[in-house]
């Protein structure tokens, strides 16, 4: 790979060559190498990327997200590095950016319990700081979600949802036009959840599903907020409430405040390089960032989507 021009406006070609200049250093670290929450900033200018409790929640390869983002700021010769946060740690708030994945019940409720005794991402997202949550993350972060035997856990509050039960499961394949500025390509993933999110007036959806489930539909409709609210981009927070309504009728994710939410495994940041940068803008406090040249990321793009329209 070489980047000889980090500015905006020039492109950093793909991976293949000798490292960008400010990659060296970590050229022959594991992928996978992460930094303790109290270990100290190697520099003022380096990016903290907050995982958040991959022991519990990381179901699905949505640690990857963390990783995709730390190798994009690698690619355009910023220090980067991934503080892993687990069960053990208190969590700090002094991340530049945070992901949260998925998990199963039991994760959940963990999940919620140690981030409400431990509310250093709170305090992140109260001044700003950009969150990126999958799944359970996305449940938890709402005001409750219900677990499959019928149990209601407090969320953190942090988001205005709520989550119970469908009907059945939903797979497959995702794909979502986004709603969100910054956001020009239809979005794709995978679904695997049992919850129905349902959005109140403070949250509103990341896009329109065009190929998927997306928030679902509560199995329960008693479990759901009036019908009356709705999203602050306008939509019902209950749009596609019939089982039978179409792809389009659905929405998926949910955006409040400095928190973007989603049900796409994939994970979602690999597959959507246009959704990384944007969190890397915010994560910066920049408009705009040079654009890489990686052909695989859009081939899988392609695959992906031709597959979900099959």
């Amino acid at each position: 790979m070489t980047a000889q021009d980090t500015s905006a406006g020039s492109t950093v070609s793909s991976p293949g060559g000798a490292p960008a200049d400010g990659l060296s250093a970590g050229a022959d670290a594991s992928p996978l190498d992460t930094v303790a929450p109290d270990s100290r900033r190697p520099s003022e200018s380096t990016i903290r990327i907050g995982l958040v409790l991959p022991d519990v929640m990381g179901t699905y390869g949505d640690d990857g997200n963390s990783l995709v983002l730390r190798q994009r700021l690698r690619w355009r010769g910023h220090d980067a590095e991934i503080v892993r946060i687990t069960l053990d740690d208190e969590v700090p708030d002094s991340c530049d950016i945070y992901t949260v994945g998925g998990g199963e019940d039991a994760a959940q409720k963990l999940a919620a319990r140690h981030l409400s005794d431990s509310p250093g991402l709170q305090r992140a997202v109260s001044r700003g700081v950009p969150v990126l949550a999958i799944c359970a993350g996305m449940q938890v972060f709402g005001e409750w979600f219900l677990a499959s035997d019928g149990s209601r856990s407090r969320g953190l509050g942090l988001l205005d949802i709520t989550t119970s039960p469908q009907a059945s499961r939903s797979i497959g394949e995702l794909v979502v036009e986004p709603q969100l500025a910054g956001l020009t390509q239809p979005l794709t993933g995978f679904e695997n959840h049992m919850g129905a999110t349902v959005l109140g007036s403070d949250a509103a959806a990341l896009g329109r599903v065009l190929h998927g489930v997306g928030n679902g539909v509560p199995a329960d409709p008693s479990a759901a907020p009036s019908a009356a609210s709705t999203t602050a981009a306008g939509t019902s927070a209950f749009a596609g409430a019939s089982s039978s309504a179409s792809a389009g009728s659905r929405v998926e994710g949910v955006v409040q405040g400095s928190i973007i939410a989603t049900y796409m495994h994939g994970p979602v940041l690999a597959r959507n390089p246009e959704f990384a940068d944007l969190l890397l803008c915010r994560a910066l406090g920049v408009d705009s960032l040079p654009p890489v040249d990686v052909p695989a990321v859009e081939q899988l793009r392609r695959e992906r989507i031709a597959t979900a329209r099959r």
